[in-house]
């Protein structure tokens, strides 16, 4: 067979694996069994055998842990470990693995939804229904069900330090950013964020194409964390931070620190989180577990009070010192396929105006 006839069939094989994937079917067990505060379908005791965990995902390091330290607290005899990149990092990481036949993760959280999208064609997930799952609404879970769930929701705006701007010269609008007086001195995320491309996605559907390409000669810095763009409000190396999460606002203004948060009256940028168990994962029944604890109210209420994001379900409270999703005007994609296609063109475009190309 010559290269050229084994790639295809290659490719061939793999499109019908994603295919497969993304048409099979489950259902959740007929009787879950209910644990403390949540209800699973997992094998619990399996779960402890396997006694590990593997989880991959964007969420800062400390918070992320303290999350997982409130999952092993009900669970001792299974022990989490946590691997955090940008999702664009993320998920290169996972595909070359998976390239390799090198499964090591058992749970995916990629904070963008091309990626989860893609992945989920690959047959990257496992399909496995939560009894949980049915506090989320349709909108907030794969088609069909079970490969992933948004698992929690990144609210984003401007953010500046008061000590270096006042209230009268804050920005007030999205569009105040493109004023020169920010030149060299606002903060952005690089393009392997998936929250910086749903804000470039919904602000070019919101003011039309020209929009972000004025952003450039502002000379704007970017960043792979948020953690690094409000540290640099604080230390006064910039003025003003777009892509500025709300949940490190809430926990930089929870320490004293010198910051505001303006909501546009246009809205603010809602990224959704997508959390799956991995296709092959090493530790499947342990997966299954954390998934119905994490999408549970008592694991989302967890999530919310260390990392400060909102839920998607309605029954859990916002996070400390926040208000409710629902006194937001939220701007996030409505066609996610279309968003999907968008990803090689946004990175291209977003490289050449961070200088970064």
């Amino acid at each position: 067979m010559t290269p050229g006839k084994m790639m295809r069939r290659l490719c061939l094989s793999a499109m019908l694996m994603g295919l497969f994937a993304a048409g099979a079917t489950a259902s959740a067990c007929d009787s879950p069994r209910q644990m403390n505060g949540f209800k699973t379908c997992a094998d619990v005791a399996k779960a402890e055998q396997e006694g590990a965990l593997v989880v991959y995902s964007t969420d800062p390091e400390a918070a992320a842990e303290q999350e997982l330290a409130k999952f092993r607290a009900l669970f001792p005899a299974i022990k989490p470990t946590y691997l955090r990149i940008q999702a664009g990092g993320l998920y290169a990481k996972l595909l070359a693995e998976r390239q390799g036949n090198a499964y090591l993760a058992d749970i995916a959280q990629l904070s963008d939804m091309s990626f989860a999208l893609d992945f989920q064609k690959r047959g990257g997930y496992m399909q496995y229904l939560s009894p949980e799952m049915a506090a989320y609404k349709p909108e907030f879970k794969s088609s069909p069900e079970g490969y992933w769930t948004w698992g929690a929701l990144a609210i984003a705006a401007i953010a500046y330090n008061p000590k270096l701007v006042s209230a009268e010269d804050a920005p007030r609008t999205w569009k105040d950013m493109l004023d020169p007086k920010w030149t060299d001195a606002i903060s952005v995320k690089v393009s392997i964020s998936g929250l910086q491309h749903v804000e470039w996605y919904v602000l070019r559907q919101l003011y039309g194409n020209d929009f972000w390409p004025q952003l450039g000669p502002l000379k704007p810095h970017a960043f792979d964390s948020y953690v690094q763009q409000f540290d640099r409000l604080v230390n006064g190396q910039d003025k003003v931070a777009l892509t500025a999460q709300y949940s490190g606002y809430l926990i930089m203004k929870a320490k004293g620190a010198p910051v505001e948060f303006v909501i546009p009256p246009d809205g603010v940028v809602a990224s959704p989180q997508p959390w799956g168990i991995v296709s092959q994962a090493p530790h499947p029944a342990a997966a299954q577990l954390f998934m119905d604890w994490f999408l549970s109210a008592p694991g989302q209420a967890g999530n919310a009070q260390v990392l400060f994001y909102h839920s998607p379900r309605g029954d859990v409270p916002p996070p400390p010192g926040g208000v409710s999703v629902n006194e937001f005007k939220l701007l996030t994609p409505i066609d996610w396929h279309a968003f999907e296609q968008t990803h090689a063109q946004f990175v291209r475009e977003w490289d050449k105006i961070t200088g970064l190309r």
